[in-house]
């Protein structure tokens, strides 16, 4: 069959022919990242449907001698036309198999641009153009516009995740981040928050294993934090590359993407995702549906007075804390993060989830100054801040005997307290939110933008 003189076959017809070369045309509707094989090739998979097989579909998986080689689809419901691939059976499943030696594939948009000549933003080496070809491109296109592709709107917010089990997520890409050679990291996001998570360190533990402030091994630069939403979470996605070697290179950020098998745990008590070496992806254009309310959701939450309280904390914080500034609008811990001035003061709705020390009888020292490190979260961020001096003063109040300390930090943290003995077992804590002013400052003054520091000011506890 010569390359000028082939008929595309529909997908529900191409499934019968195994062992068969045929020529394919269909929408994409998701990918697998391409990866390296055990040999010398990479690998990718496209799924593909038509108006023949509208949700079953067929995937096609390509082989190139580098990743570059391998199709690079550019968004959901884009077009691929593949010319002599072999159908394939394996068990139950028949697949496409495209040949290096003499397969040929181009991409095409999906979306009808008035005005755009018709011209493939990919071809492969063995691709040749014919002017009959377009026809079926705008058949496509024509059947996509009424056609809704199924199973993208099948796939969780951030603030509905769960841990274990396979996943799917659509979020953006916001950043990617080389954690060491070979080892990635994705940020992603969709303006909700994560649920709290259930904090399982035991409080002693915090002298020598403190919990971390973020999974990745170093904070993220000034440059890279200003750039992130001011809410909703940021979920670390960690990479399990296995043996094989993933283009993590090729993923596109600030663009929005269904994530399909991914799984989500908790570390830390802080939420982190696994791309698997199996898990699939597909982009998703500005315009769709699902991005639409996805960032309208996002936009009323910024432009609310209230909308930098985490979800999980209304209708209001517990009552446990009271600040002198009722009136101050809250802020994200990710707000006072990248606030661009060193020395300012905030309001926010954060947790309590360490304190060192831990013992309440140390938390004043030998001339009886309060000096109390807190580690705070919000579903933004997680920072450390002090109860130091005059401020520790304010917070506790007239209570400063080690019993009642002990109350307070045991309500702080989310501490089972019995009958007034504090119950130090290594159980799930969930320490509730609460309400309080920090201040952000610098130790030295000839170094305006190096590390800041927070201290709490202006809140008692009065739980």
């Amino acid at each position: 069959m010569g390359r000028e003189d082939y008929k595309f076959m529909q997908l529900v017809d191409a499934i019968a022919c195994i062992n068969q070369r045929v020529n394919l045309i269909g929408v994409v509707v998701e990918t697998s990242l391409p990866k390296s094989t055990k040999g010398t090739d990479y690998f990718c998979s496209v799924k593909i449907i038509d108006e023949s097989r509208p949700s079953l579909g067929i995937y096609i998986n390509f082989f190139a001698e580098t990743m570059e080689k391998l199709p690079h689809v550019g968004s959901v419901g884009d077009i691929i036309m593949v010319a002599h691939v072999v159908v394939k059976i394996r068990g139950s499943e028949v697949y496409a198999l495209f040949n290096k030696a003499f397969s040929s594939f181009a991409l095409f948009e999906g979306r009808d641009h008035s005005g755009k000549e018709l011209v493939p933003y990919q071809i492969s080496s063995r691709y040749k153009a014919r002017d009959q070809d377009k026809k079926f491109i705008m058949g496509l296109r024509k059947w996509l516009m009424q056609h809704k592709i199924e199973g993208l709107n099948e796939s969780l917010q951030l603030r509905e995740i769960k841990e274990g089990g396979h996943l799917n997520l659509l979020c953006k890409i916001l950043h990617i981040f080389e954690v060491k050679e070979n080892e990635w990291m994705l940020f992603v996001w969709d303006g909700t928050d994560t649920p709290p998570a259930f904090v399982e360190a035991k409080l002693e533990d915090e002298m020598e294993n403190p919990l971390p402030l973020q999974l990745e091994p170093s904070p993220l630069s000034r440059d890279v934090l200003c750039t992130l939403p001011p809410v909703g979470t940021i979920l670390r996605m960690i990479v399990d590359q296995g043996n094989e070697k993933i283009g993590i290179k090729f993923l596109k950020t600030n663009k929005w993407v269904k994530l399909i098998n991914v799984k989500c745990e908790v570390r830390a008590a802080l939420w982190h995702a696994v791309l698997m070496p199996f898990s699939k992806l597909c982009y998703l254009p500005d315009d769709d549906h699902s991005v639409i309310e996805r960032q309208r959701s996002y936009n009323e939450r910024i432009q609310s007075k209230w909308g930098r309280m985490p979800f999980t904390s209304f209708p209001w914080p517990s009552h446990i804390t009271e600040t002198e500034h009722p009136d101050v609008p809250f802020v994200s811990l990710m707000n006072i993060l990248s606030h661009p001035e060193v020395t300012c003061k905030f309001k926010s709705v954060v947790r309590v989830v360490a304190m060192l020390p831990w013992r309440a009888e140390d938390f004043l020292s030998p001339n009886g100054i309060y000096r109390v490190r807190l580690t705070l979260e919000d579903p933004t961020a997680r920072v450390h801040a002090f109860l130091y001096a005059e401020d520790g003063m304010k917070f506790f109040g007239n209570c400063q005997s080690v019993d009642m300390l002990t109350k307070i930090r045991n309500m702080l943290l989310g501490v089972a307290d019995e009958d007034g003995a504090s119950t130090l077992k290594n159980v799930p804590r969930n320490p509730p939110w609460i309400q309080c002013c920090l201040k952000s400052y610098y130790i030295d003054k000839n170094d305006i933008w190096g590390s800041r520091n927070y201290r709490i000011f202006d809140t008692t506890f009065v739980g």
